[in-house]
C-alpha cells in the first residue's frame, strides 16, 4: 500500500491534512470491511485503530489483514492501548463482536478530531455538547455541521459502556453510506496524492545510542541497551501495602523475574510468555516490560505485536523516548518508513527535552 496509513495522514501529516470528504469515505470503507468480515464469520477484528487503515495506489482506504491474523475463537487475543480498550475486555478479559464496534468508535474519534482522544474524555465533551471543540482545527471549518453531528452521534453509540447498546455493522454501513454519497469526490484529489510521494524529512535531532541502534534496526544493540537500562525508566513505582501483598502478586512478580532472566539470556519466546503472564494479571503496570516484550516480538519476527506493545508503553508513559524508538523499529519492519522516521524524530526531541530538564535541575 504505497500511500501510508490513516495514522500518518491524521497525526503526522506535513503537507496537507485529510479533507472532510475523505474522512467520511474512510469511515464508510472500514464499516463495509467489518460487515464483510462479520458475514464471512470472522467478526473479531483485533486492535482496530488508525494504523490498521492503509491507502492504496488510488488513495482508497483499505483495512489491513493484521487484525484477522490474531483472530481467535475464544475471544482472548485482544490487545490495544489501555485507554482505548473496550470496557468489557477490562472487566473479564474477553472480546466480542460488540468490542470491535467500540474500537470502530475510537477510529471515528480519530477522524473527527485528528488526534488520539480517550473515549471517556470524548464522551464527556459530547454530553456537554462541545462537539465543535472535538473537531479537528486543521479542517479550518471545511465540513458540514450536520454530517459532523451525525458522525459524533454514531461514535457516541459505538462507545457505549454496555455492548448491547452499540449498533451493529449493518447500521454503521447504512448510516455512513448516506453521508459518504453526499461527499463523493475523487479520492486522489482528497488525499492530495501529488504531495504524498515526497521524501520523508531528514532526522531533526542528534540521536542517542538507543536512537542510533533503532535507526539501524540493530536489534542486538537495542537488546543490550534495554538489559543495561533495566527498570530505571519506569515512572510507576507500584508500591504495595502489606494487605495487597497476596500470593497472586508474588506469582506475578515471579513471572516478571523469569521473563527478565529469559530476556537477558536471549530466550525471547520464553520471555514473551513470562512477560505476558505479568501483564495479563493487570495489577501492576510497567512500560519497561512492554518495551522488552516489544523487542522480543521483533526478534521473533512479529512486528505487528511489537508495535502494539510499544504503543502500550507510550500509553503508560507518554513522554518516554524508548516507547517511540521501539515504535520506530516496528514501523520500519512493517515497511512504514515515513512513520518510522517521524517516531525517531519524536523520540530524539523527547530525549533532548529530558537532557535540558536534567541540566536545569
Amino acid at each position: 500500500m504505497p500511500n501510508d496509513t490513516l495514522a500518518k495522514h491524521l497525526f503526522h501529516w506535513e503537507n496537507q491534512t485529510i479533507e472532510w470528504a475523505m474522512r467520511l469515505r474512510v469511515a464508510f470503507y472500514i464499516a463495509e470491511a467489518l460487515e464483510y468480515c462479520s458475514n464471512e464469520e470472522r467478526p473479531l477484528y483485533h486492535d482496530l485503530n488508525a494504523y490498521r487503515v492503509l491507502f492504496d495506489e488510488d488513495g482508497d482506504p483499505r483495512l489491513s489483514c493484521f487484525g484477522l491474523m490474531k483472530n481467535s475463537r475464544d475471544g482472548k487475543s485482544y490487545s490495544t492501548n489501555l485507554a482505548y480498550t473496550p470496557p468489557e475486555y477490562l472487566r473479564n478479559g474477553r472480546v466480542t463482536p460488540e468490542s470491535v464496534i467500540f474500537s470502530f468508535g475510537t477510529v471515528l474519534l480519530d477522524l473527527l478530531s485528528g488526534k488520539r482522544i480517550p473515549p471517556t474524555h470524548a464522551l464527556d465533551m459530547i454530553r456537554d455538547k462541545n462537539t465543535l471543540v472535538l473537531m479537528d482545527s486543521h479542517l479550518e471549518g471545511n465540513f458540514s455541521t450536520e454530517e459532523a453531528t451525525t458522525l459524533v452521534d454514531l461514535a457516541s453509540q459505538c462507545l457505549q459502556y454496555e455492548p448491547r447498546d452499540r449498533p451493529d455493522t449493518k447500521k454503521l454501513v447504512t448510516t455512513l453510506e448516506l453521508l459518504q454519497r453526499k461527499s463523493e469526490v475523487p479520492s486522489h484529489i482528497m488525499m492530495g496524492l501529488e504531495k504524498q510521494h515526497e521524501e520523508a524529512p531528514p532526522l531533526q535531532q542528534p540521536l542517542s545510542p538507543m536512537g542510533e541502534a533503532c535507526s539501524r534496526m540493530d536489534l542486538t544493540a537495542i537488546h543490550q541497551i534495554l538489559v543495561t537500562t533495566h527498570y530505571r525508566d519506569d515512572e510507576v513505582t507500584n508500591e504495595l501495602s502489606f494487605q495487597e501483598w497476596t500470593q497472586q502478586m508474588r506469582d506475578m512478580l515471579e513471572a516478571r523475574k523469569r521473563g527478565d532472566f529469559a530476556f537477558r539470556d536471549k530466550e525471547f519466546k520464553t520471555a514473551i510468555e513470562c512477560y505476558s503472564q505479568f501483564i495479563d494479571v493487570g495489577t501492576m503496570i510497567s512500560p519497561t516490560v512492554y518495551a522488552r516484550r516489544s523487542l522480543c516480538h521483533l526478534l521473533c519476527d512479529q512486528p505487528d505485536a511489537a508495535l502494539r506493545d510499544a504503543m502500550q508503553a507510550q500509553c503508560l508513559y507518554p513522554d518516554w523516548p524508548t516507547a517511540f524508538y521501539m515504535q520506530a523499529v516496528a514501523l520500519a519492519k512493517l515497511n512504514m518508513q515515513g512513520d518510522s522516521l517521524d517516531m525517531l524524530n519524536e523520540a530524539a526531541k523527547l530525549e533532548e527535552k529530558r537532557q535540558k530538564n536534567t541540566r536545569v535541575s
